[in-house]
Parts: C-alpha cells; sequence; structure tokens
C-alpha cells in the first residue's frame, strides 16, 4: 500500500476524538453501529461527530450504509489490517 494512504489512515487515527469513534465502531464489528449510539456512548455533539466520521470516511477506514432513518458505521477491517500490516512487514528487516 502507499506511503500517503497509510499516512493519511495514521493521521486521522492520530486526533484523540477520532481515535476513539474508530475504536467504538472496531469494537461493533461488521455489522457496525448507528451514529446516535456512537454519540451517546461516547458524548460527542452531532455535528463534532460528523466532522471526525467524515474525516474517518475520506481516509477510507469507515464506511457509513442508511437502514431507514437510522445510519450505520463500519470499520474498514481490510484498511486497519493494511496499516498494522504496512509495520509489521518491514519490522526488523535490517537484522
Amino acid at each position: 500500500m502507499e506511503i500517503e494512504i497509510i499516512a493519511k489512515a495514521l493521521k486521522e487515527l492520530g486526533h484523540p476524538t477520532r481515535l476513539a469513534i474508530f475504536k467504538r465502531l472496531v469494537k461493533s464489528g461488521h455489522q457496525g453501529i448507528a451514529v446516535g449510539d456512537v454519540q451517546e456512548e461516547l458524548k460527542i455533539p452531532g455535528s463534532t461527530l460528523s466532522h471526525h466520521l467524515s474525516s474517518l470516511v475520506s481516509a477510507g477506514l469507515i464506511n457509513q450504509r442508511r437502514e431507514g432513518r437510522t445510519l450505520f458505521c463500519v470499520a474498514e477491517y481490510d484498511k486497519l489490517a493494511a496499516v498494522i500490516a504496512f509495520f509489521q512487514d518491514e519490522c526488523c528487516s535490517d537484522e
């Protein structure tokens, strides 16, 4: 994976609120979690949450789906695995 893509993902996860949101989405599994539930659990104002979710979507770390009036967010586990692999693949290669 290109270093710019990894850098963008790490940049977005470098913000404490976005990291907390992403951690909660990872915990929810492949079915995801309703945005309202994230807002309630993390006690984040709606506009602030929307801003942070937009950043995570733009980095490819999450996707969203609508079911009726409810918006669900789901972590992109393949992207998470790629970010982790970026470091693991280079581990100790100079030894």
